[in-house]
């Protein structure tokens, strides 16, 4: 059967769904056993320390460009039609939003997709952290935030199109943009051997990065298929976030799509992969000088994400995947602002350095 006969017999929306889902199962359960998060990798960087964090990001990073540029040079995905390259952006969103979100991710020692994922294995500050997330994200998009956001958005902005087309300035092509994720792949490679990284962690960061190149060509097919109009888009979770809890506690017009389907199958992707390998427990928080931090955290990285257009995962690889200027600018804002954070607050002179994230499967805890 057809995409086009699918979509005719059960609605757009559903296929949507459904595919968000399907792809976010994927994600949550290769990023949990993957130990995939921008966080940890930033903290090895900017402490020097080779505990294998940055190689699984640089694979995920790699397998995001390759896949979507392989998409591309195929005839399957027009990166044009993506929302990030398409529409006017704003470079003052980028690197301001950017640097709150790498700085609240610190704080709240996990970006948003490594809360959602860190939740469904029944950490109990992750759940808080995530739900404060969403709510600050919501109120940045259409609350008492949105005007904010707006007035910060229009310091300095972008044409949508060519102007915020990295691969058309720059000239390189679709082949260099795939050459460029090559690169970073070999490196990946050739850092995981030195540091003996697990399969787990390099396999799963790889799927993790053909999960968002999945997505772009999913909606893709299924826009070209559809009578009716879909944004062509991969994985992100600021605005998903916010959007499932507006259909939680509200009965919005807007049909259950991609985006909720995206954050349900994270969540339950992740909760399987804890649950097959014995890893489900329970964990709160230290006290209230530890709530806090993560409260705060999750407020910035709410705010910051919505104003930058995308969070680690929205800017970090959907969007650094379609060569989009705003998004290598976020990108780049969360790593040096999360670097010079972690420096300042968790590497305090005469105070215990704080630990990075779970190890990858297979490697010996570190400090």
């Amino acid at each position: 059967m057809s995409l086009e006969s699918i979509i005719d017999s059960v609605g757009v929306h559903r296929v949507l769904l459904a595919g968000g889902l399907g792809l976010g199962l994927a994600f949550g359960f290769l990023a949990q056993r993957s130990r995939f998060c921008l966080r940890s990798a930033v903290i090895e960087f900017a402490r020097n320390h080779g505990g294998g964090k940055l190689t699984v990001w640089l694979f995920a990073f790699a397998a995001a460009v390759m896949g979507t540029q392989a998409l591309v040079l195929a005839g399957a995905f027009d990166s044009s039609q993506a929302r990030q390259i398409a529409s006017r952006g704003s470079l003052s969103g980028a690197a301001i939003g950017g640097a709150m979100f790498g700085v609240g991710m610190i704080l709240a020692r996990g970006c948003a997709s490594r809360l959602l994922v860190l939740a469904a294995q029944g950490n109990l500050r992750s759940v808080l952290s995530g739900l404060v997330f969403a709510v600050t994200a919501q109120a940045a998009w259409s609350g008492a935030l949105a005007p904010l956001r707006l007035a910060l958005s229009e310091w300095w902005t972008i044409d949508g199109g060519g102007a915020r087309d990295l691969i058309a300035r720059t000239g390189i092509g679709h082949v260099g943009a795939f050459a460029f994720g090559a690169v970073w792949l070999a490196a990946a490679l050739w850092w995981a051997r030195r540091q003996r990284v697990p399969t787990w962690g390099w396999a799963g960061a790889t799927g993790v990065g053909l999960v968002v190149a999945a997505a772009w060509g999913f909606t893709q097919a299924v826009a070209r298929s559809s009578f009716e109009p879909v944004g062509v888009q991969s994985l992100t979770f600021a605005g998903p976030s916010a959007e499932l809890l507006t259909h939680v506690l509200f009965a919005p017009d807007k049909p259950i799509a991609f985006d909720v389907g995206l954050v349900v199958g994270v969540f339950g992707g992740s909760f399987l992969a804890a649950a097959l390998f014995r890893e489900l427990r329970l964990e709160g928080f230290e006290g209230g000088a530890s709530m806090r931090r993560y409260l705060v955290g999750a407020v910035l990285m709410g705010f910051g994400a919505m104003l930058a257009g995308g969070c680690a995962v929205g800017a970090g690889l959907s969007g650094a995947s379609v060569f989009t200027a705003t998004a290598w600018v976020t990108l780049a804002c969360m790593w040096a602002a999360a670097a010079v954070t972690d420096r300042l607050v968790d590497q305090r002179p005469n105070d215990a350095v704080a630990p990075l994230d779970q190890p990858v499967p297979g490697q010996p805890a570190s400090a």
